[in-house]
C-alpha cells in the first residue's frame, strides 16, 4: 500500500518506519530539513516541504495514494491546515492527529475519517490497523503475539465456534464476542452500543456485525484475517 505521512515528530516517523519496512511504500514529509535527513535512509521517499502549502501539496501523486496520515503534533495550526488540504483534496482515506479535545473536535468538523490520539495509542498498534485486513483495534502481548479486536469473515456469520474450528484450524483463541446494538438517547437519537458478551463457549453463534476478540500469534492472526469481511 501507499501512505503519505505529514509531520516526522517522533510517531509520525516512527509510523513511517514500521510501514516501510512492513514493505509498504512511503512518502515522510516535513517542514524541518533535518528530519528529512535524519529518516531519509529509514523510510521509503522523504520530501522537506510544507503540508499547509495547497500548491505544493497538489503536486504529491494524490491520486494514487491509500492513506494520508497528518501526524504534526507541534502546531495544531499546521496540523488542522494541512489536514482541511488533504480532505479538500478528496484523499482516498485521511487520518490526523488530535492534541486535546477541542482539535478533535475541529477535526471531526472538516470531515476526518479517523483521529489518532499518539500520547494514548502507539506506532505499532496503528502499523497493524493500516497493513492487515479486518481489524479494528489490537494489542500487542510481545513480538510474536497479540490479542485483537476483528470483524467477522463473511463465510463464518451465522455459525458457532465450534463449527468454525478456530483452535483446530486457525490455532487462535475466542476470548469474547462484542455485539452490537441500537439504544436510543432521552432526546431519542440512535447510537450503537457495545457489549461484551464474557467469556466466549463454543456453541456461542457469530453474527456478521459482531467483533471477535481473538488471542494467537501474529502469523495465525494474519492467516485468519486474509479472509473477506461480512461487511
Amino acid at each position: 500500500m501507499k501512505y503519505i505521512i505529514a509531520g516526522l515528530g517522533n510517531f509520525g516517523a516512527s509510523l513511517a518506519e514500521k510501514l516501510t519496512a512492513q514493505g509498504n511504500e512511503v512518502i515522510g514529509i516535513d517542514t524541518r530539513m533535518e528530519k528529512v535527513d535524519l529518516f531519509k535512509e529509514k523510510i521509503s521517499h522523504t520530501i522537506n516541504m510544507d503540508a499547509t502549502d495547497e500548491f505544493t501539496v497538489s503536486g504529491l501523486p494524490l491520486e494514487d495514494t491509500d492513506v494520508v496520515i497528518v501526524a504534526i503534533g507541534e502546531d495544531q495550526g499546521a496540523n488542522i491546515m494541512a489536514t482541511a488540504i488533504f480532505k479538500n483534496m478528496q484523499v482516498k482515506r485521511l487520518i490526523s492527529r488530535a492534541i486535546n479535545p477541542l482539535h478533535e473536535k475541529v477535526l471531526h468538523a472538516i470531515g476526518v475519517d479517523e483521529i489518532v490520539h499518539p500520547e494514548e495509542e502507539t506506532a505499532e498498534r496503528w502499523a497493524k490497523k493500516l497493513t492487515v485486513n479486518n481489524v479494528i483495534d489490537s494489542f500487542e502481548l510481545s513480538e510474536d503475539f497479540s490479542i485483537i479486536e476483528a470483524s467477522v469473515p463473511k463465510e463464518h456469520a451465522g455459525k458457532t465456534i465450534r463449527e468454525i474450528g478456530f483452535r483446530k484450524k486457525y490455532n487462535l483463541l475466542v476470548l469474547t464476542i462484542i455485539k452490537k446494538s441500537e439504544v436510543n438517547s432521552i432526546l431519542g437519537k440512535s447510537r450503537t452500543k457495545l457489549n461484551i458478551q464474557g467469556i466466549a463457549s463454543p456453541d456461542q453463534h457469530i453474527k456478521e456485525t459482531d467483533i471477535l476478540v481473538l488471542y494467537g500469534s501474529n502469523k495465525d492472526l494474519q492467516e485468519f484475517l486474509k479472509q473477506k469481511r461480512s461487511r
